[in-house]
């Protein structure tokens, strides 16, 4: 069975092409900075391996580029776009329509689509992804596994908001959860790499999006981004956690329209809206330069994560490992080190030399005098979503 699974982010596509059941990787590859005129396209095969520098508008152009490279004959992976079985699809927000993997039909589509003003990042760039797969291998089951499902087994005092009662029953409004398929990948992965029969683990993902989840024995327990995926950590474009009445100040006081302040707080604000850069590999670049909004900017995002580990260490009373995952969190030493940086209190103390080293595998940078593991994981959002569209047609 083939099985093509798109992730698509903000800015980014990832892809992946598997046989399975074995899990076989078929093709692998990744589009990022997505909009810009710089974006980078790269293809890796058994037989072939590309990367292309050009502009890519927008996701659309993004997935015929992908597409192309699968039909390709050069790199012998399909004969035809009738050979792919199953697609799997990356969706941000189920909002309260769905809790587990589902495939994908007209009606799943219109509750995708009339969630994505929850999620205008992600859900419109993940329906696209959709649509485009739909037309080009249209003999394939298409299935949508969603971002929101692993954190159903958030408790409802931490899901909950403290908004009058009909706001929160009629019209669903809550913490939902995103970047679930990545937390609950990684989480099952240290508890596996740990042999934990009970387990307290703080699960951070960063990349252009960044969350964090509080897992008990393998069960979210609480989440850092909720009703839509715009609060919580500072991300590449977005604000994070802001004090809500800076919405009414730019409205009243300044004259935003609300139309301007969710596009300001979604695309202009977070890294990009603090240094200029929205991929951290430019503001380390630029910081280690001197460029004192580049400094500030690491200062603020290294803050801010460390406030939830200290909070998400409260609400688990207690603490096995912290997991750092995605792009940033398996690549930026500079971003763990300041992250781990005077947390010894909550025993938690990183090993300067193990924190340089390179590995594609699960690596520990914690001292051996750490009470708390330090993990770096790499994320598999691919693979997870590979075996749960598999899953859903095993009868």
């Amino acid at each position: 069975m083939k099985v093509l699974v798109l992730n698509s982010g903000s800015s980014s596509l990832k892809f992946q092409l598997f046989s399975m059941p074995e899990a076989l990787v078929l093709c692998s590859g990744l589009i990022e900075r997505i909009g810009f005129e710089d974006a980078k396209f790269t293809f890796k095969s058994k037989n072939n391996s590309i990367e292309i520098v050009t502009a890519i508008p927008n996701h659309k152009i993004g997935l015929e580029l992908v597409s192309e490279q699968l039909l390709n004959s050069k790199n012998n992976l399909i004969k035809s776009s009738d050979a792919i079985d199953i697609v799997g699809h990356r969706v941000v927000h189920g909002g309260n329509y769905f809790s587990k993997t589902t495939e994908v039909t007209k009606e799943v589509k219109e509750k995708i689509e009339a969630l994505s003003s929850l999620a205008p990042l992600h859900n419109s760039a993940n329906l696209e992804g959709i649509e485009v797969a739909e037309a080009i291998f249209t003999k394939a089951k298409q299935v949508a596994v969603f971002d929101t499902a692993f954190h159903q087994s958030i408790p409802e005092y931490a899901y909950n908001y403290a908004i009058p009662v009909d706001l929160t029953n009629k019209h669903h409004i809550r913490l939902y959860g995103f970047h679930g398929t990545s937390h609950k990948f990684v989480s099952e992965k240290a508890i596996e790499f740990l042999s934990l029969k009970s387990s307290k683990l703080i699960s951070i993902h960063l990349g252009n999006g960044c969350s964090m989840t509080a897992i008990k024995n393998g069960k979210s327990m609480d989440h850092s981004l909720g009703f839509s995926p715009n609060n919580g950590l500072i991300m590449g474009t977005r604000s994070g956690d802001i004090d809500s009445s800076i919405i009414f100040y730019l409205v009243d006081k300044l004259g935003y329209s609300l139309n301007d302040i969710s596009n300001i707080l979604q695309k202009k604000s977070g890294m990009l809206g603090l240094t200029g850069f929205s991929d951290l590999r430019d503001i380390q670049k630029e910081a280690e330069k001197g460029n004192k909004a580049c400094q500030l900017a690491l200062q603020m995002n290294a803050y801010r994560i460390k406030k939830y580990i200290g909070s998400y260490t409260a609400v688990l009373n207690g603490l096995d490992a912290i997991i750092f995952t995605a792009g940033i969190g398996e690549n930026s030493s500079l971003m763990r080190q300041m992250v781990c940086n005077d947390l010894n209190y909550l025993g938690i103390e990183l090993d300067e030399e193990k924190n340089q080293e390179k590995s594609e595998n699960i690596k520990v940078v914690n001292t051996e005098k750490s009470k708390v593991k330090i993990l770096v994981i790499p994320t598999n959002e691919e693979l997870e979503i590979a075996k749960q569209s598999v899953k859903l047609f095993e009868y």
